[in-house]
């Protein structure tokens, strides 16, 4: 239980410094309503959806924008540091010196900038975006799952599970006998289950809050490359510092290679290695590709209904059936791959942490 807990603190921590680090979503929208006096566009619209901002939008009513503003944690050389919240720098005001940037290399992004609004630096931003936010609820109800099923167990440790405990100890043991066990191994597994339970749940959390559209769903958490690269991170560098000598003895020199493959170009040994780096890349792309394009379809079969209907309104309305039908089925389609994304991600990790705690055959 312990293990689980500080794995789950672990991806917090990092996630949180990934994200805000790489700011590579880190946009808020600067208009009311992208149909707010102005044609449908609907690339905006889409992206807009499931890029991070630095504030959790609720809903939108008659042209305004209601959103839960979040904390804007800025280091200037100029000023030092600097909270405010988000809402001081929200449909491009600016505040100390600072705004939301709407076009060039930092669109999106906060900068710092002079009385007469000109660029000047690119500020330290370690804001508390939607994202993060998303990342540290997520966690919370991570925590309050495991420790209430755990404590269930202390309680009544001879009675058959109900409630919650019912619904969380298939899933417990299906990653602990049919994930760890069989890709790692009856011997090693037990170390690495407390990992290999913790991103399961956290992808699998969060790709089925991603799915809810009101708050505090709607953050697309597992389709930002930063989280998905923490992951991957995660579990490449549980590898690598696991590894035994069997393991680094078939990348370096492996059995059976004739030795002219090995010397005086280590063809086979460099192919090896890059093999080491792609893998958790891999896992980082699949992710990361597999729960946007899902987001991006279901928002593209929305736009059909505005995007006939700038056309004509009566065009509109006749494709709305057909398009919330198609929208139904892929959100649909989209609640199976959270759970398939979150099992595949956790079995390649696992069978990653196989190879390298395998005995020499």
């Amino acid at each position: 239980m312990r293990k689980i807990l500080l794995n789950i603190f672990m991806i917090l921590f990092l996630l949180s410094i990934q994200q805000n680090s790489f700011a590579y979503n880190d946009t808020i929208k600067l208009k009311d309503s992208v149909f707010h006096e102005e044609k449908f566009n609907p690339g905006e619209f889409i992206f807009d959806h499931i890029k991070d901002s630095y504030e959790w939008h609720l809903f939108s009513y008659k042209g305004h924008h209601y959103a839960i503003p979040l904390p804007v944690i800025l280091y200037s050389k100029q000023k030092g540091l600097i909270c405010f919240s988000s809402k001081k720098i929200g449909h491009a005001q600016t505040y100390k010196g600072f705004r939301i940037a709407s076009k060039g290399r930092y669109d999106g992004k906060i900068i710092e900038v002079n009385k007469q609004g000109q660029f000047i630096a690119r500020p330290l931003d370690i804001s508390l975006t939607k994202d993060v936010a998303a990342i540290i609820f997520s966690g919370l109800l991570m925590i309050f799952l495991f420790v209430s099923v755990a404590r269930t167990y202390l309680r009544n440790p001879n009675e058959a599970p109900k409630g919650l405990q019912s619904l969380l100890e298939p899933l417990i043991l299906f990653v602990r006998d049919d994930i760890a066990k069989n890709s790692i191994g009856q011997k090693n597994y037990e170390k690495y289950t407390p990992f290999l339970l913790t991103i399961f749940f956290f992808i699998l959390i969060n790709n089925l809050l991603g799915l809810i559209p009101i708050f505090p769903g709607g953050a697309n958490v597992t389709g930002n490359i930063t989280v998905t690269m923490s992951l991957a991170l995660l579990t490449f560098i549980i590898t690598t510092i696991t590894g035994n000598k069997s393991y680094w003895k078939h990348i370096f020199n492996p059995p059976g290679v004739p030795w002219w493959l090995k010397l005086p170009i280590p063809l086979i040994p460099f192919i090896e290695l890059v093999g080491v780096v792609i893998k958790p890349f891999v896992l980082m792309i699949r992710l990361f590709a597999n729960i946007s394009a899902g987001h991006i379809i279901v928002l593209g079969f929305f736009s059909l209904i505005f995007i006939f209907g700038d056309m004509k309104p009566s065009i509109g309305i006749a494709v709305s059936p057909i398009s919330i039908l198609f929208t139904i089925f892929m959100s649909l389609l989209e609640l199976l791959v959270a759970f398939i994304q979150a099992y595949v991600f956790t079995i390649l990790s696992a069978i990653y942490f196989g190879m390298a705690s395998s005995e020499e055959h």
